[in-house]
């Protein structure tokens, strides 16, 4: 890729680079992700942060008002899901639905692969302090690590079985428990994802069924190839499985957005969780970036943030400082000082959680990492490997 193609914006630090989400039970070996989107240096997520100055937020609060006394429930059941883990977005969001609207939240988790110390702790006093009712969702540990490996080898993308799980697990508790409406904390539009996607306050039913769940893909595998060739049954993918959309249709399952309802600035949910919810940050930095509240419940986490540097040229750092510059809790020249100490850096601190994990040996494990180096973005000094184009 001619340096000429490799853009940083010119308000924060992302590159053009930077992946979209995509629905990853659809998302083929061969597919490439779409990237942010950038006009005139500026990228969309950029773009979006002043259009969002000119939203009325109080409209915007009387339309949640409505929203919640159209699903309100009077008879003490549950009337809205909210899924999250009891990091800061999910804590504030609850926190926020039951004792600022008065509403009765179901929350439900989807399982890490495996909890941090502080992850676990963060999870039980968002349930025990905050004051929730919770299910929480634990995969098959065998298959999980399983697809997870497959993930890892197949995509450079461990986290890829967790991200489906976790999507899928809003909309299967609303339809087992018969509650329609779902509320996500953040849109993913926000930071990167097409511009549009900010204008609605909704999730497409899309991104949660499929017509034949053996067409889809996990690990980058056929599902009907997974079940043929790695040993795990249909039975046992069945937290994988997309949902039934007439299902989802005659539940009226609607997936709602609060970002689109509340202005959404991360580092003030995060206060607003620790003051209500007893969510604390992590004790020491975390590898990787410089902060110590975002993505840290779950151990494999920090390993998906390093892939994500690998194969697009963008780290932790690199999200966290562009989103900070957006809300002006930083500079974007204290932002390109902080991309550049910390990007780069591997999460050596759970390296033998990563090879107990995947059953891999140190050198198999670096060698998968290093398969994953695009070389329009890296070249090799010998033993150390550079990237080609930096922030500067």
């Amino acid at each position: 890729m001619p340096e000429n193609l490799i853009k940083y914006c010119i308000e924060c630090v992302i590159s053009n680079q930077r992946p979209s989400s995509v629905v990853e039970f659809k998302n083929k070996l061969e597919d490439i992700k779409p990237k942010i989107q950038f006009i005139e240096g500026v990228c969309s997520a950029c773009i979006w942060e002043k259009e969002k100055s000119k939203i009325d937020w109080s409209q915007r609060r009387e339309e949640l008002e409505i929203l919640c006394e159209k699903f309100r429930k009077k008879d003490g059941s549950y009337d809205c899901i909210i899924p999250g883990s009891g990091g800061k977005d999910s804590a504030f969001t609850a926190h926020y639905l039951k004792y600022e609207l008065g509403m009765n939240p179901l929350t439900v988790t989807w399982a890490p692969h495996r909890y941090t110390e502080i992850g676990w702790k963060n999870f039980k006093s968002w349930i025990d302090e905050g004051g929730f009712d919770n299910i929480l969702f634990h995969p098959n540990g065998r298959v999980h690590k399983k697809l997870a490996k497959l993930a890892f080898q197949n995509l450079g993308h461990p986290f890829q079985p967790f991200i489906i799980g976790q999507k899928l697990t809003g909309p299967r508790a609303s339809i087992l428990h018969d509650v329609p409406l779902i509320f996500y904390g953040e849109n993913q539009a926000e930071y990167g994802n097409k511009i549009e996607d900010n204008y609605k306050p909704t999730m497409d039913l899309s991104f949660f069924s499929t017509a034949n769940f053996l067409d889809s893909t996990i690990s980058g595998i056929p599902v009907n190839q997974i079940i043929s060739d790695y040993d795990i049954p249909l039975s046992d993918l069945t937290m994988y499985r997309p949902l039934d959309q007439d299902k989802l249709k005659s539940t009226g399952t609607e997936v709602h957005y609060l970002s689109y309802y509340t202005k959404w600035d991360p580092q003030e949910m995060y206060y607003y969780a620790a003051e209500n919810t007893g969510f604390r940050p992590n004790p020491v930095r975390t590898q990787g970036t410089y902060s110590r509240y975002a993505g840290i419940d779950d151990v494999i986490e920090w390993l998906h943030f390093y892939m994500i540097f690998i194969k697009f040229g963008i780290g932790r750092a690199t999200y966290d400082a562009a989103q900070e510059i957006r809300n002006e809790k930083i500079t974007r020249d204290e932002g390109i000082a902080l991309v550049q100490k910390y990007d780069h850096e591997f999460p050596d601190q759970f390296l033998k959680d990563f090879l107990d994990y995947f059953q891999m040996s140190e050198e198999e494990f670096f060698q998968n990492i290093d398969k994953f180096r695009d070389p329009s973005l890296w070249e090799k000094n010998g033993e150390e490997w550079n990237l080609k184009y930096q922030i500067s």
